[in-house]
């Protein structure tokens, strides 16, 4: 029995992966995000299976999944950045939207879980509205490959950085709790981003050294797992890890940029670039697999108990409006023109789920409905959809016009030949 039943595990999985691939074919011919239809095919497996679980039964398959995918999603996207002077704008603008994006939702949101939850003080307000407030990288990388190329790179920064931002203020509020002081708050924070990104810098350069110097065929997923363990032992540290996997991504990437002067001598720049073809492959391919199994596996853990309660209804309404309105008035004064699609693309997701579960057990409250957390992601995401449908149309009705403009300038050309010949 115990036989027959790993053999129907490895079918489901090995059809997960074959539906996941489906979708994101589904996902580049109509831009809806295959996330979406992972977590309703996980829900509707759930319910004709009849699978019953509770939450500490779901949450540590979910938890541990989440932070391989966050670390690989992250990896993904730093390997695709470049560094350059003419980038450095994007980087400047994509950091302000995500920083000013973070804490006006934070506190407008905690303003609206005082309001319609009640029985809250402000501070647990704003520890359950953090999460609410990041804009999911995991969602968004693999969402925006269909738009052009400086969109696209401007949505990548930003929410890699809202994951980053996000979670350093979740944990250095959670962990500055009993810290007398907001100078000894400042002096921790400072002090934890200073320390983290001087470790992350001389741990990448440590890191590609040593990996230019493995001459084992098999070494991808050795140099991952050291990745992994260097992130969970940062977190155990109270340090912000994901700043650790984006640097050094981003050394890898622009490694010529870094190992400049006499610093050029440690790189053998053939020996990595040969190599970084198939890190990047493995990377992107690992990203795939568990992006699928997290999300499936967050579809089967949804309960719709708590999604139709009227407070938690009307809470969404008002975030999603606060979220939106605040988006088009920041993009409105940076960007002036072409940035409808990008207020849209702002969904919730792993980071969310994650930091969810993280609060402090003398902060969680019984009634606080999980429900809000279920509609943030599903709503955000349904409008990223829409929006990135609309640029496809957009995009779609300016070459009908243009090749419409082309064929009458050839049948100008042609009428004009024959009034030649007939002179």
């Amino acid at each position: 029995m115990e036989g027959i039943s790993a053999y129907y595990l490895v079918i489901g999985a090995a059809v997960i992966i074959i539906v996941s691939y489906l979708y994101n074919i589904l996902a580049q011919k109509t831009n809806v995000p295959s996330v979406i239809l992972l977590i309703v095919t996980g829900y509707a497996a759930k319910e004709f299976f009849g699978i019953q679980f509770n939450e500490e039964e779901w949450f540590l398959p979910l938890e541990v999944l989440g932070i391989v995918g966050l670390i690989l999603i992250v990896l993904e996207a730093a390997l695709d950045l470049e560094l350059r002077k003419d980038k450095l704008r994007l980087i400047w603008q994509s950091s302000l939207i995500a920083g000013l994006s973070l804490f006006f939702n934070t506190f407008f949101l905690a303003l609206g879980i005082q309001y319609f939850i009640g029985n809250l003080d402000f501070l647990t307000s704003v520890i359950y509205a953090i999460p609410l407030s990041i804009t999911s990288s995991a969602i968004v990388i693999p969402s925006v490959h269909g738009l052009e190329k400086s969109k696209r790179e401007f949505l990548i920064y930003e929410s890699t950085i809202s994951d980053i931002l996000g979670i350093m203020f979740f944990y250095l509020l959670v962990e500055n709790l009993d810290t007398d002081g907001a100078t000894m708050v400042g002096l921790n924070v400072i002090s934890n981003i200073a320390g983290t990104l001087l470790l992350s810098v001389a741990l990448s350069y440590a890191m590609i050294i040593a990996f230019q110097r493995i001459k084992s065929d098999v070494k991808l997923f050795l140099f991952f797992a050291v990745l992994v363990l260097f992130y969970s032992i940062g977190k155990l540290f109270h340090l912000s890890s994901l700043l650790m996997i984006l640097v050094f991504g981003l050394v890898l990437e622009n490694r010529m940029l870094f190992f400049s002067g006499f610093l050029r001598k440690y790189l053998k720049e053939n020996r990595v670039k040969r190599v970084l073809v198939d890190f990047k492959l493995i990377t992107r391919e690992s990203s795939f697999v568990v992006r699928t199994f997290f999300f499936f596996v967050l579809g089967m853990s949804i309960t719709l108990a708590g999604v139709f309660v009227p407070d938690i209804l009307l809470l969404t309404l008002y975030f999603i409006f606060g979220l939106f309105s605040f988006r088009f008035f920041v993009f409105k004064l940076l960007f002036k023109q072409n940035f409808f699609t990008q207020v849209f693309i702002a969904p919730r997701g792993l980071i969310s789920i994650l930091l969810f579960f993280a609060i402090p057990k003398e902060f969680r409250i019984n009634d606080f409905e999980l429900g809000i957390l279920l509609l943030s992601i599903v709503v955000t995401s349904l409008f990223m959809a829409w929006a990135l449908v609309l640029n496809s149309f957009g995009r779609v009705g300016r070459m009908k016009r243009y090749i419409s403009f082309l064929r009458a300038v050839d049948r100008g050309k042609v009428l004009m030949l024959r009034r030649k010949r007939s002179a």
